[in-house]
């Protein structure tokens, strides 16, 4: 075993560091894989309450009337989820398209979000208006408000009050961090604040991206009183076989407007044709808990090995886990690029490429990526991303089996040690 990994470029000392990183991982490890014979549990029992069959499988083109296959994907999502209805498609093309389809569905002009988590992530400052940009819901006359986090990452309920108006028709809420280095909020925390801020205007509709956080805990934002809960199939629950595609789980009338947004009023989920897509969707979803088992356990040796080395992680290795995403603050741009060729380096396609910093569309800095993918921009897949500045932290997540997110980590460790940046 020591031997392959020297042929990937892993030397001696790196791979003790980790194993014996690794050593104190174990009851961890153990935990995490309860989570996940739990969620996937809840997958199955999902899929033969709706008697999935072959059928299921069938290619549709065209308008995709009574596509039979596509309704039960979307009764199978609503049930593992808990909600009234689902809308899973391939025209949703990414995280940030369904949360914006689920925003415009939902907003008319006059009405005002707001993000009591403090701002959203890059590439919802286009959608919303925070950036300027051509159909934004500023331009259609949606107003916008947030609420920052206390300095200790907590909810400041008293300015969240004070936002909450007659105008406040949708509070969107971010599970994961993005390119923040904030902690991630657990379900807990998400139903606690989704329970404010009913009490404070009753009608108000809570919408959560939960982008990253998928099957990483027991419950989901939707059984703790989220109206409406979104993501991205290349992320968790696509397990790595979806090639495309976004989700909207919730209350029935609230997805109906989504669907009449994606196709048009009158149509809605009538029209849609699954292009061949289905078996990868319904497979997916069949093995998105234990991918997403492996992706935890590659962001928790993550922050296990660069804690110890005097780094700052978020969140700490000891830390609970709500979402696949590990931040750790390298404080240089040449930390982040030698931390991001040891993760391109371990990637079975491209493993060959120098990734560098560069524009990105929808970011205002350079942006560095790595991600050697099966999928173009998969998240669940072994990659690390983040903006060239200051702290230049780079978020960690992926890997559709555990045995190569530690390789990546690993992989990153010896660049590091390379550029003279870490001494094991």
């Amino acid at each position: 075993m020591n031997e392959q990994y020297k042929q990937l470029g892993v030397s001696d000392a790196v791979l003790t560091y980790g194993e014996t990183i690794l050593a104190s991982l174990r009851e961890r490890f153990d935990a995490i894989d309860a989570i996940a014979e739990a969620n996937q549990l809840k997958v199955i029992n999902a899929m033969q309450k709706n008697r999935v069959a072959a059928n299921h499988f069938n290619l549709s083109t065209g308008y995709g009337y009574d596509d039979e296959g596509r309704d039960t994907l979307e009764r199978v999502y609503a049930d593992c989820f808990g909600t009234e209805a689902a809308l899973v498609r391939p025209q949703i093309t990414c995280g940030t398209h369904a949360l914006a389809l689920a925003l415009g569905a939902n907003l008319l002009p006059g009405d005002e979000l707001l993000s009591p988590v403090g701002a959203p992530y890059d590439t919802l400052e286009e959608v919303i208006g925070i950036r300027e940009s051509v159909g934004s819901l500023k331009e259609y006359g949606v107003s916008y408000r947030q609420v920052d986090l206390l300095p200790d990452g907590s909810f400041d309920l008293d300015g969240i009050r004070a936002a909450i108006n007659e105008k406040t028709k949708l509070v969107t809420i971010q599970r994961s961090k993005g390119y923040a280095t904030r902690p991630s909020f657990s379900v807990e925390q998400i139903g606690q604040l989704i329970a404010f801020c009913k009490r404070c205007k009753p009608d108000v509709i809570c919408m959560v991206d939960n982008c990253y956080g998928e099957f990483t805990e027991l419950t989901e934002p939707v059984n703790v009183g989220a109206d409406m809960m979104v993501g991205s199939l290349i992320k968790n629950p696509g397990g790595g076989l979806a090639s495309t595609g976004g989700y909207i789980c919730g209350r029935a009338d609230l997805i109906e407007r989504c669907a009449r947004r994606l196709t048009a009023p009158g149509l809605g989920r009538e029209v849609g044709a699954n292009l061949g897509l289905l078996t990868s969707f319904y497979q997916g979803f069949f093995l998105a808990p234990t991918v997403v088992t492996s992706a935890v356990k590659g962001a928790v040796f993550a922050a296990a090995c660069y804690e110890r080395l005097g780094f700052r992680v978020v969140p700490p290795a000891a830390e609970t886990r709500h979402d696949i995403i590990q931040a750790v603050e390298l404080g240089s741009r040449e930390g982040m690029i030698a931390f991001c060729k040891g993760i391109q380096s371990a990637a079975p396609v491209d493993s060959y490429v120098t990734p560098e910093p560069s524009p990105m569309p929808g970011y205002d800095s350079d942006v560095i990526m790595a991600a050697g993918a099966f999928v173009q921009g998969s998240s669940i897949e072994l990659s690390a991303d983040g903006p060239t500045r200051p702290p230049y932290a780079v978020y960690f997540q992926g890997g559709l089996t555990w045995y190569h997110a530690k390789l990546g980590i690993l992989m990153s460790l010896q660049k590091m040690q390379e550029a003279g940046l870490i001494s094991l």
